[in-house]
């Protein structure tokens, strides 16, 4: 057998036989199996949370990216989504402390709130029609990916990466993807660092090489980015839409409700702007150097820099090797959405009892199969495609979940009127019949959806709504979100556009600006924590 398959498959298997290992403790009941009995330790939250989170995007729609558009992009999520974390707080601990009310999924939430089955069901639908896509792309890189150093057809790599993730999840269920993911994370990182380095100086030295961008492809070092792609309203935007999308991503939903206790919340909340700041910055990096390499990639192959980078630069092994990060950071989150969509249709469209493990087992092997079944014809690039499907059609779901955690008069009326509302205008921007060229779409269909969801909720009346469970908002959180509006602020640095980059060891001032930002982001949320959340309370 090549060596190349070889190294792939005892991955693969090692995955597996971590799955095996919970197989009967996952067969306990549904707590157990959908939310590992909600003893998730900080270790293992921050892991799972972040390996969740850093999908085939991650390794290959950043450096594709960064092929394409520049450093301009890596700002937009190194601290875009580390800002984002805060989102783990505002929303995530508030649904840890409500999740003890015997909460499964996203949408048991939102029943206890607005106690509406219909509204429940509509939730729970535009979650999982609008996560299938972001199941999809996590097919298509394995396939793109194995077929580009390993010589495997596309839909052969994507069947076999599909295959076993479904496995290892249907045996044990959110304890096991908590621990592969676990071991999935180190892997991501420390084989996407290892790469890093290894290409970096194949090419000559990280410092070298980007004097040498910086002659022939400014561009890519500039702001706003090749081809101005990213102007105001469409930076603005990105940052918006991690925001509100990024939270409303059912396996990071769930994840809330997996937490030991609030802690595990709190430190997972600190630490993922610093890894995002470090592990964005590579492989947005892999992706700038790489226009060195590969001058002239199409807009369809730049997502596989990163894999054709490493068969140039590397041995068959160690290139293999190190492909399996990126391999690690696909299957981290396709495990996560497959067990997450898997408890929303059988608790929340089928009657399935409780401990009916085996046909719960059967939905995730036919999610499975959509999800490959959609990877068959595979999107020109992954940004594109996900940024039109899953986070539009996600982001629009904010407005009932944040009104209902901290608005007494939010309730179902208004609640419906949003969604829907917010989706016809995705499906209308998705068909091109409405357009921003300036704004991203996230903009005014969230705004639209915002506005309609206060109207409407405060035009009608709902008795009978829970509102006991609403959360008060004490004035000295408002001094803390006036200085992370500030931060915000500050991510949107356009004093720095159009500005010759200046170099210092390598990279422009601007992007150190963001690593920077990253740091103190964190080390201000972890004082946050000191200092604010215990005063914190209900009504």
């Amino acid at each position: 057998m090549d060596a190349r398959i070889t190294i792939i498959l005892v991955y693969l298997l090692a995955t597996l036989v971590i799955g095996s290992i919970f197989r009967r403790t996952s067969k306990l009941n549904k707590t157990e199996f959908f939310l590992a009995g909600r003893s998730l330790t900080r270790v293992l939250l921050f892991f799972t949370m972040s390996a969740t989170n850093f999908s085939a995007f991650t390794i290959f729609g950043l450096s594709g990216a960064g092929y394409r558009i520049g450093y301009g992009f890596y700002p937009l999520m190194g601290f875009g989504t580390g800002f984002m974390a805060l989102t783990f707080h505002i929303i995530g601990h508030k649904i840890f402390i409500l999740s003890k009310n015997n909460y499964i999924t996203p949408s048991d939430f939102i029943y206890d709130r607005y106690r509406s089955a219909f509204l429940k069901k509509l939730f729970s639908l535009v979650m999982v029609v609008f996560t299938l896509p972001y199941i999809a792309i996590q097919a298509i890189a394995s396939g793109k990916s194995l077929n580009a150093l390993a010589g495997i057809p596309y839909l052969a790599g994507a069947l076999l990466v599909t295959g076993f993730v479904v496995a290892y999840v249907a045996l044990g269920g959110m304890r096991s993807i908590a621990w592969t993911d676990l071991f999935q994370g180190i892997l991501m990182i420390g084989f996407t660092f290892t790469a890093f380095i290894i290409i970096a100086r194949r090419l000559g030295g990280f410092v070298p090489i980007h004097r040498e961008i910086l002659k022939i492809q400014p561009a890519l070092m500039s702001r706003p980015g090749g081809n101005a792609v990213l102007g105001p309203g469409v930076w603005f935007g990105y940052l918006f839409l991690w925001f509100f999308a990024d939270p409303m991503f059912p396996q990071l939903f769930q994840r809330f409700m997996a937490a030991r206790d609030e802690r595990a919340l709190q430190a997972t909340a600190v630490l993922y702007p610093l890894v995002t700041t470090f592990l964005f910055f590579l492989t947005v990096s892999i992706g700038v150097m790489g226009r060195i390499a590969f001058p002239d990639l199409s807009p369809e192959l730049s997502d596989t820099i990163f894999p054709l980078l490493l068969g140039r630069f590397t041995g068959t092994f160690l290139s293999t090797l190190l492909l399996t990060g990126s391999i690690a950071a696909l299957m981290s989150t396709m495990d996560s959405q497959l067990l997450t969509l898997t408890s929303m249709i059988t608790n929340d469209f089928f009657a399935i009892k409780r401990n009916e493990i085996l046909k719960e087992k059967i939905v995730i092997i036919l999610l499975g199969v959509i999800g490959f079944i959609i990877a068959i014809r595979p999107p020109q690039t992954i940004l594109d495609f996900i940024n039109k499907t899953t986070f539009n059609g996600l982001s629009v779901l904010a407005p009932s979940v944040i009104g209902g955690l901290y608005w007494k008069k939010a309730n179902r009326f208004g609640a419906v009127t949003s969604i829907l509302a917010g989706e016809t205008l995705v499906v209308l921007f998705y068909l091109g019949i409405l357009a921003t060229p300036s704004v991203l779409p996230v903009v005014p269909i969230v705004s639209v959806s915002g506005v309609l969801f206060i109207t409407v909720s405060l035009l009608t009346a709902s008795p009978g709504e829970n509102t006991d469970i609403v959360f008060s908002i004490r004035p000295s959180s408002l001094l803390w979100a006036a200085f992370f509006v500030f931060m915000f602020l500050l991510g949107n640095d356009f004093w720095n556009w159009s500005k010759k980059p200046v170099l210092l060891a390598g990279l422009p001032l601007w992007v150190w600006y963001f690593i920077g930002l990253g740091i103190v982001l964190s080390a201000a949320m972890m004082l946050y924590f000191k200092r604010s959340v215990n005063t914190e309370g209900r009504n």
